[in-house]
């Protein structure tokens, strides 16, 4: 790349980021359907809140109540078939293979295990007519306010599930005294729930999760909730509890399991529930403040303001503004769901939880769409994505916890279903921690998602550059590229190390009807980056040894990349790829993202394949395949077709919509598969990140994608790898105005934007990143056909400075006439 010298005139300007828009979801009616319905959670417990004057709904989850008991479920004939359905597949005898594997390497149990609901809380007022409705989220305080009259007197609930009590907290007020009346009672679509009034206004509902797969429901749960009132009195029958007269109405919900660990059910729901039940003598001010307080301490962290500062905020029900969205283009609806994104993260996933899974911790079904289980070919790492970028590190703990645990299970199922050491996960797993093949061999016979799992755990020491948390999770890192090491097999028609029976999830190439084959695209990627991080998570931790050598070894034999007849970058080994193909999946463009191997700087030949391949794919979806889309455009620096596909995932989606794979947003801003899948959230709040922001490629990048409808805003708090902390990043006129730089663990930082920065320390870049924690991992030169139409790529010149900073330094740069030209 050249270099060049480029004098501006210095912008000055006086920047305040403090943004005028409030964070809340507003409506004008109940919820009339689940997907209208307001979620509440802390982590470990949830709620989905109607919020009908009529009849209330406190639709409830606690996050393991889950059908089944600790098993195990690879299968005891895989071993002795492998090498025959390896030997069918490299003769390309495909679909023999696919259907031996059907018979001999899927679970024995059956599908995973499915997550459940606890039932629903429901307070029964009676028909009366009301008034002046509203009801509303708001993301600041993550607080569900609902307020209405009926006839002079103004009714106001607010609920919220508290971080510091671990209870549900729900109070009816009314104006005027004594007009509080209803009946409370559960409903359930659980197997034979018992339900129980208890001294201490107490109503319980407990039971057990669904028996499946020859299993028994090993999850007993209890949920009690506590009714008190001020100026009325509680009556209670065998199963239900009845509000007279009251002035205020208090509820205290508490849920409570026997699960310990994966392994193990001998707790006390009930002790469990009544330890929580015991915070409900705070008062509720005080229990109000408390989490508020908690929640604030995780949310705080980032601010967007997209458009100027003195943005008047929209004050029409949310719904409505999705639905005006393609029209309106509203940045404030962006804004809005970005951090509804990060809500939802901060509300399903705390330390020492379970890790989200495909609904957060949200669910009334008896069986969960797609069981609710914790999908590793994409969705549960798609969860994670808005983790470290957005400054929810800590939210990051339970998918770390649970690498952990799957290492420990999948080290059974690779040593009986493959002979291996190590360890390994195919695409699916559940609350018992599953790892063996399931459901089918055509999506479930995909042995590399144990590699995707620690692709995070390498992530978030990028992040935080803290080696005792490196050497903590080393071990998992190392046992999961050992298993590659047994795993990969020699292709006696390329000498090349390839991995298989394997899949590129969920999809097959036109012509084919079987979907397994030998050495596909997403597993080489996903095998090199392991391996590739593994030797440097070594080097930092001083531990390189002969085994690394191996993996550099066995690296450089893995398949290139290839691109193919279409220029595309091919999904399988061979040039099978078909430019219409519409498929929701884009697996082999997992080395752009989340992956770091494919840059426009380093790999443009890549990059090309990758931006044609994405072209050809298309942009219509399932709505957690469009987050993806989002995050790839922005990663190919395109925030105009980044902007595109989220006014594509901003479209409403109507509750009676339950399947299908046409993406959208349900009215209460639930991503749409359909039915709601949670990543999909998850997928746009990190895309929306991305293309404010990007660490990956060897420099903190300014600003790399934004569109050209955000003319103007600001952002603070985002986190980038290398441990910097971008406390404030102002940009005017599409391009950056200011940005503010705090250091964490020190080191050379190295900045990109696409205009020319001034600031104290700077000086052109030179040479590759000094700093390891943006040194770029080894990529093989790709293999081209003949017949690809490359033409190159069309990008914008940008400038790269370095500055050499010390832990708790800050950097200020500002638009200016510095140099640094690429």
């Amino acid at each position: 790349m050249r270099r060049a010298w480029f004098f501006a005139a210095l912008v000055l300007l006086s920047c305040t980021v403090c943004p005028a828009r409030e964070n809340v979801l507003r409506y004008e009616t109940p919820a009339a359907y689940w997907e209208e319905a307001l979620p509440i959670g802390n982590g470990r417990i949830g709620a989905m809140v109607y919020g009908d004057p009529q009849e209330e709904q406190f639709q409830l989850n606690e996050e393991t109540i889950w059908s089944g008991a600790p098993y195990e479920n690879w299968s005891p004939d895989a071993l002795q078939n492998l090498p025959v359905v390896r030997r069918m597949l490299f003769e390309g005898k495909y679909m023999e293979a696919q259907n031996l594997a059907d018979a001999t390497f899927l679970s024995p149990v059956g599908e995973e295990m499915q997550y459940q609901t606890a039932g629903t809380l429901r307070l029964r007022f009676g028909e009366r007519e009301v008034t002046g409705y509203r009801r509303e989220l708001d993301l600041d305080r993550a607080v569900v306010r609902v307020t209405y009259k009926v006839g002079e007197v103004t009714f106001t609930e607010e609920s919220f599930a508290s971080f510091t009590d671990q209870l549900i907290v729900v109070r009816i007020t009314a104006d005027r005294p004594r007009s509080i009346q209803c009946a409370l009672h559960y409903t359930t679509p659980m197997p034979s729930p018992e339900v129980h009034v208890l001294p201490g206004r107490i109503l319980r509902l407990e039971g057990n999760g669904s028996p499946k797969g020859g299993l028994p429901g090993a999850v007993h749960y209890v949920t009690d909730t506590r009714v008190d009132v001020k100026g009325g009195r509680v009556t209670a029958d065998d199963t239900a509890m009845y509000v007279s007269g009251a002035s205020e109405l208090l509820l205290h919900i508490a849920m409570g399991t026997n699960f310990v660990s994966y392994r193990d059910v001998s707790g006390d729901a009930a002790a469990r529930t009544a330890a929580a039940m015991r915070n409900a003598a705070r008062p509720y001010g005080k229990a109000l403040a408390a989490h508020v307080a908690a929640y604030r301490a995780q949310y705080d962290r980032v601010a967007l303001q997209l458009g100027a500062p003195d943005t008047p905020d929209d004050g029409r029900p949310t719904d409505q503004r999705v639905r005006d969205f393609r029209q309106t283009a509203d940045p404030g609806l962006v804004q809005l769901y970005f951090q509804f994104g990060r809500y939802l993260l901060i509300s399903c996933s705390q330390p020492g939880t379970q890790p989200a899974n495909l609904q957060g911790i949200w669910n009334w079904r008896l069986k969960a769409p797609w069981c609710g289980n914790y999908t590793t070919n994409i969705n549960v790492e798609m969860n994670y994505w808005p983790a470290e970028v957005t400054n929810l590190a800590e939210l990051h703990e339970p998918f770390v916890q649970m690498a952990r645990e799957l290492a420990e299970s999948g080290a059974q199922t690779a040593r009986r279903m493959y002979g291996c050491r190590g360890w390994v996960l195919h695409h699916n797993s559940d609350l018992w921690r599953c790892t063996g093949a399931l459901d089918h061999a055509y999506c479930g016979l995909w042995p590399t998602g144990g590699a995707w799992v620690c692709r995070h755990l390498w992530e978030r020491y990028l992040y935080n550059a803290d080696k005792d948390y490196l050497a903590s999770v080393y071990p998992v890192m190392k046992s999961a590229a050992m298993f590659f090491v047994d795993f990969l097999v020699e292709d006696p028609h390329t000498g090349y190390l390839v991995a298989g029976p394997s899949c590129s999830p969920e999809n097959r190439p036109a012509g084919q009807q079987s979907n397994l084959f030998m050495g596909v695209t997403m597993d080489n990627q996903l095998i090199s980056d392991l391996f590739s991080n593994t030797v440097a998570a070594a080097q930092v931790l001083g531990l390189k040894d002969a085994f690394c050598d191996t993996l550099t070894t066995m690296r450089r034999r893995l398949p290139p990349m290839q691109i193919g007849r279409h220029g595309q970058l091919q999904e399988w080994f061979e040039d099978w790829d078909n430019p219409q193909d519409h498929h929701r999946h884009v697996s082999h463009l997992w080395g752009l993202f989340p992956g770091s191997q494919i840059s426009p700087y380093r790999t443009p030949v890549l990059f090309e394949a990758v931006r044609n391949s994405l072209t050809q794919r298309g942009d219509a979806s399932t709505g957690w395949s469009m987050g993806w889309k989002v995050c790839l455009w922005a990663r190919l620096l395109d925030g105009n077709h980044a902007f595109k596909l989220i006014t594509d995932q901003l479209t409403l989606v109507s509750p009676t919509v339950q399947g299908g794979q046409g993406g959208g947003t349900y009215p209460n801003l639930f991503d749409a598969h359909p039915p709601f899948q949670i990543d999909g959230n998850f997928g746009c709040t990190a895309g929306i990140a991305e293309m404010l922001l990007q660490s990956h490629d060897g420099a903190l990048h300014l600003l790399p994608a934004l569109p050209e409808v955000w003319t103007e805003g600001s952002v603070t708090g985002l986190r980038a790898r290398g441990g910097f902390v971008v406390e404030q990043l102002v940009w005017k006129d599409g391009r950056v105005a200011r940005a503010v730089i705090r250091s964490t663990a020190g080191g050379a930082l190295r900045l990109r934007a696409a205009v020319p920065l001034q600031g104290e320390g700077l000086r052109p870049a030179e040479g590759l990143p000094e700093n390891p924690l943006f040194a770029y991992q080894e990529v093989l030169k790709p293999l081209v056909s003949v017949e690809a139409p490359l033409r190159g790529n069309d990008l914008a010149e940008v400038y790269e400075y370095d500055c050499t900073t010390v832990p708790g330094q800050v950097v200020t740069v500002t638009f200016g006439d510095g140099a640094g030209r690429e």
